[in-house]
């Protein structure tokens, strides 16, 4: 009925009566009249439809008007925003009591400059705070580690958990008190600021994510056996004789995949991709199952992981340890020369890997062509599966497979978790094998479901908005350089074409994080519409079901479609209904692990930096704004470089060219702009990184910018 009503007004094109709405769904009787107001009154709580003042009802004005989340700076003011849409730059006069990661109603006050102003607060996500516990005046006070949000929480005596000054503490809000001031109530003391670890955990108690387990949980989880047993074994095919072998990271303890290789007289592939049969352990209805679906997925942090799993599982039973018998889901795939998938089988089998291999060894051995000790026997398999992994790659780039080849940066700690270092993240050869190799399991898991045209979970990418893209060709024809891809439509391949139209320019890394960013992210959903970044028509995640809720119920999926056959009407309709919400749950688990994984590197950046106040360095400007300029040093390390720092003249920002430019000159700083800086400040609290110019000069010749006359200075 809703999608009814929202045809009548558009179609209308002015205010309606609820009369008028009535006679146009046929619903004249009371109970009739009792449903139109039911969704009249949910349409309206969803602003898609508004009353005005004569209690008719016509189309929220999108126009005008926007709902999205509002994110805060420290600096005050924030941007609101919109899914599948632009952000808004909202003024701190303009918030309206509006707090950090709050969802608001917008007015757009500016439509050319994208600006607007909160009307609204309509749901606030954060009621729960980390910060430090301190007595002010006899009285309890939080002072939030988060200076995103702009309030004063006061704690009574009684509800302080014995916290004393200088704990990190957990609080909930319990109610507003007036203006920015609120009363809350600690529910945990995390430990001492000063104690190892403290800093960690508590942006991971900020986030809401949970790093215990249960009493029950672990008795739950006591009770699983150690080591497979023999009744386990039936129905499943033996593979334990085959040289099925992992590769992972130097210190990775939850290994998933295991992989196999063989080459057929006809010159085809038989490429086994082997994980662990998670769901044999992990029960549905189980506690473990129900923590595991909170958790949504590991995460990976400077110097810790919390565990989707209990490390009796992720580490034990599930991990696919060398010389162990392991129960697995294999996907056996014979691809051809061109790369293309001819013939597929998925089944349920257990092995016994007869090597735990590292990335930086089989590195060694394809890149270097030094074979380490033990490796000897696997010289011949690693050599084919690189050339397999070739053969797949040039098959995904041939249709559009996107590569941003962006570097990430490894912060090392020492054993109290102090940052001592931070390098670039190596990726090499064997990295890309087995990433090449998972990509080609993952879409044969998910295609083989798909023509079964049964419900499934997805992985999906969507097409990018090309408004975004348009402006970032803008900057990029603003900035001088020349594009050759064809813009009627969007598609990977053109997506690619521009990357390759850059990749040999000295800005390539901080152009193709731009490109990145007008892309959308990528989410599970239960619908198919394929992944944009992959050029995949059919995506799924199949790989990595001790860290990733999604893959554990994929493999769920394919037991009941594949192996026990019910497909039954029952069945359907369960996950028909469990699925959709299943899917933005995990796609928000996943945001916030990402969310915190950055904070944490944010932070053991900054406490890193805190060595190195007075050193000089060179850097590049990676990102520009009205307060300032982000120069990126080269190992990766991120400073801001304040715009009211820039001792020999007035600087503004140009949004056209997005660069600081001089009143006196015009010229300025833009994108990719070498820059001699000094490491000025740096703070583990605020998690930032200040920098300063040296002499106000770059390294390179200042290059003139395009000013507009009209633009406020």
């Amino acid at each position: 009925m809703e999608e009814k009503i929202i045809d009548i007004l558009k179609n209308n094109g002015q205010a309606m009566s609820i009369d008028h709405i009535r006679e146009r769904l046929e619903l004249t009787t009371v109970e009739g009249l009792k449903e139109v107001m039911k969704n009249l009154n949910q349409l309206e709580d969803d602003y898609k439809i508004t009353r005005t003042k004569k209690n008719n009802y016509m189309l929220f004005d999108n126009t005008n008007f926007k709902i999205g989340t509002l994110s805060v700076n420290s600096r005050k003011f924030g941007f609101v925003d919109i899914p599948n849409d632009n952000s808004y730059y909202i003024d701190k006069r303009n918030m309206d009591k509006a707090i950090h990661s709050d969802k608001v109603l917008m007015e757009v006050i500016d439509h050319e400059k994208k600006e607007g102003k909160v009307v609204k607060v309509l749901s606030r996500t954060i009621n729960q705070v980390v910060g430090e516990f301190i007595y002010k005046k006899n009285k309890g006070v939080l002072v939030l580690d988060d200076d995103k949000i702009n309030v004063k929480i006061e704690i009574d005596k009684k509800k302080t958990m014995g916290a004393m000054d200088g704990h990190k503490v957990l609080a909930k809000i319990t109610n507003h008190v007036k203006d920015d001031i609120y009363r809350g109530e600690i529910l945990k003391v995390l430990g001492h600021k000063n104690d190892p670890g403290i800093d960690i955990l508590s942006i991971v108690a900020s986030l809401g994510i949970s790093y215990t387990f249960s009493e029950d949980l672990i008795k739950e989880v006591d009770a699983i056996p150690y080591e497979v047993e023999k009744e386990e074994l039936i129905g499943r095919i033996d593979l334990r004789d085959k040289q099925i072998f992992t590769i992972d990271g130097d210190d990775t303890k939850d290994i998933d995949d295991a992989i196999s290789i063989e080459r057929l007289e006809n010159g085809n592939y038989v490429l086994g991709v082997h994980i662990a049969d998670v769901s044999h352990y992990v029960k549905e209805n189980s506690l473990i199952e129900e923590e595991a679906y909170l958790r949504g997925t590991s995460v990976y942090l400077a110097d810790r992981v919390i565990p989707m799993l209990p490390h009796k599982l992720s580490n034990g039973i599930c991990s696919l340890n060398e010389g162990s018998d392991r129960l697995t889901l294999s996907c056996e795939m014979i691809i051809d020369e061109k790369g293309k998938i001819i013939d597929k089988k998925i089944f349920e089998s257990v092995i016994s890997s007869k090597k735990r291999m590292t990335y930086k060894n089989v590195n060694k051995v394809l890149e270097e062509n030094i074979v380490p000790i033990g490796y000897e026997e696997y010289e011949q398999p690693l050599r084919l599966m690189h050339d397999l992994a070739r053969i797949l790659r040039k098959e995904k780039i041939n249709r559009g497979y996107i590569e941003f080849d962006i570097d990430e940066a490894k912060i090392v700690v020492d054993e109290k978790g102090t940052a001592i270092d931070v390098v670039r993240r190596y990726r090499g050869v064997g990295e890309n094998i087995i990433e090449d190799f998972m990509i080609a399991a993952n879409e044969a898991v998910a295609s083989t479901v798909y023509y079964m045209e049964l419900p499934f979970i997805y992985r999906i990418h969507g097409e990018p908005n090309a408004e975004k893209i348009q402006n970032f060709l803008k900057l990029l024809r603003v900035l001088g350089y020349k594009i050759n891809a064809r813009l009627d439509k969007v598609t990977p391949k053109v997506v690619q074409s521009i990357l390759d139209d850059l990749k040999d320019k000295k800005e390539f890394y901080v152009l193709s994080s731009l490109l990145l960013r007008s892309m959308q992210k990528a989410i599970y959903d239960y619908n198919n519409i394929g992944h944009f970044g992959l050029a995949s028509d059919c995506y799924t995640h199949f790989t990595s079901p001790i860290r990733r809720y999604p893959d554990l119920t994929v493999h769920r999926l394919l037991k009941k479609y594949l192996f026990k056959h019910k497909i039954d009407n029952e069945t359907i309709n369960y996950f028909e209904n469990k699925l959709p919400s299943l899917a933005k749950h995990a796609s928000d688990a996943e945001q916030t692990s990402i969310e915190c994984e950055r904070a944490v590197d944010d932070m053991k950046m900054a406490e890193y930096m805190l060595n190195y106040i007075g050193n000089e360095y060179e850097g590049m400007i990676t990102g520009t704004t009205t307060f300032g300029m982000f120069i990126m040093l080269e190992n990766l390390v991120e400073g801001l470089v304040r715009i009211d720092s820039l001792a020999n003249d007035r600087y503004f920002y140009d949004e056209e060219t997005s660069s600081l430019v001089s009143q006196k000159n015009k010229r300025g700083y833009r994108l990719g702009d070498k820059v001699k800086i000094v490491v000025t400040a740096a703070s583990k609290e605020k998690r930032t990184i200040d920098f300063e110019v040296v002499d106000n000069r770059r390294t390179e010749q200042f290059q003139k910018v395009k000013q507009n006359d009209g633009r406020k200075k």
